[in-house]
């Protein structure tokens, strides 16, 4: 079939398309500007010039197509409710292009949206009708005459030229020295690579009825402590020493998402446990705790030397002490060399 792509040059557009060119079906991609447009053409993919705030433009790549996806989204966070609002008047105008016509309309979500009191699978509802994008859910499950579905993500989504949240935690780590995690570290964070979430939106296109929920969750819950430790492993290539503080940077800068257990809702998603964030190896799976009051944790890794300085002094100015938080701490300095 030919289907209508909105965000086709984004993030997981860009893997949903060549997903539904290797399936055999034709592909018209959003373009708002001529760089995208020539994206799309160096992909073998027409353009459809126009954007989320242009309708019109929206309602003739839908009805011109046997099907459509949408993933565009405007990310600035700024002004997150106005773009939420544009993204609900986009959506109300593809399905109303549709309508009747039996054709698919498959939409990204979010499990962040699902209530966090119990296990949530793919049958329930956003916790909130003010939730984001829940508007958009509805409009889609509901659609008269066409075969809605919404695909929600989790808000791990990774892969290569990823620029979201935990590639935010690398940036971070790399720049402070080392990778950070608050509380026991148990919380959760559900994950999957986008070469497996454009497959889902691929099948969802192809076979998913008329309402339908779909969770692309390939891990439904990584400690954020062993993402933590991936990290400065990956960085700093030596084991780390744990750190307690009382007011960590980490819960400064993201305080609402430092805490979080997105992945006690456990979506129901995919079974494969292939990928951990594209980082070295997959940790072991822990078991869940009952949420703690928040502690920093820092997993600092000693600075990288060379292998004969290892045989060297372990540290010329290092301290042991109290911290405020009162956990122990251990400071090392630089290594003699």
């Amino acid at each position: 079939m030919r289907v209508f792509v909105t965000g086709a040059t984004g993030f997981i557009g860009s893997a949903i398309v060549p997903e539904l060119l290797g399936a055999g079906h034709q592909v018209l991609g959003l373009a708002r500007s001529e760089a995208n447009a020539e994206a799309l053409a160096r992909a073998g993919v027409a353009a459809h010039r126009g954007e989320l705030t242009d309708t019109d433009s929206l309602v003739a790549g839908a009805k011109a197509c046997d099907g459509v996806i949408h993933t565009a989204f405007i990310h600035d966070f700024t002004q997150f409710m106005a773009n939420i609002e544009t993204d609900r008047q986009a959506v109300t105008a593809m399905a109303g292009a549709l309508e009747g016509s039996g054709k698919p309309l498959v939409i990204a979500s979010g499990t962040l949206m699902v209530s966090h009191a119990h296990p949530a699978t793919e049958q329930d509802r956003p916790a909130s009708p003010q939730a984001p994008r829940a508007a958009s859910e509805e409009i889609v499950r509901t659609a008269p005459g066409a075969r809605g579905a919404v695909v929600r993500l989790p808000p791990t989504v990774h892969g290569a030229g990823d620029h979201g949240f935990m590639a935010r935690l690398i940036d971070a780590a790399r720049a402070k020295g080392y990778a950070a995690y608050v509380g026991d570290g148990f919380n959760r964070w559900p994950a999957v690579h986008r070469l497996d979430a454009a497959r889902v939106f691929r099948l969802a296109l192809e076979k998913a009825a008329a309402g339908s929920n779909l969770h692309a969750v390939a891990e439904e819950g990584v400690p954020i402590r062993a993402i933590a430790e991936t990290i400065g492993a990956g960085l700093f290539r030596l084991s780390g020493h744990v750190h307690r503080r009382g007011q960590p940077d980490l819960q400064r800068r993201h305080p609402r998402i430092a805490g979080m257990d997105p992945g006690a809702t456990r979506p129901v998603g995919g079974s494969a446990r292939r990928r951990l964030l594209r980082l070295i190896r997959a940790p072991r799976r822990v078991r869940s705790r009952p949420a703690r009051r928040p502690r920093a944790i820092f997993v600092r890794p000693p600075r990288p030397i060379s292998p004969p300085a290892l045989a060297r002094e372990p540290c010329d100015r290092g301290w042991s002490g109290r911290c405020r938080g009162g956990g122990r701490l251990r400071s090392y300095g630089r290594r003699r060399g």
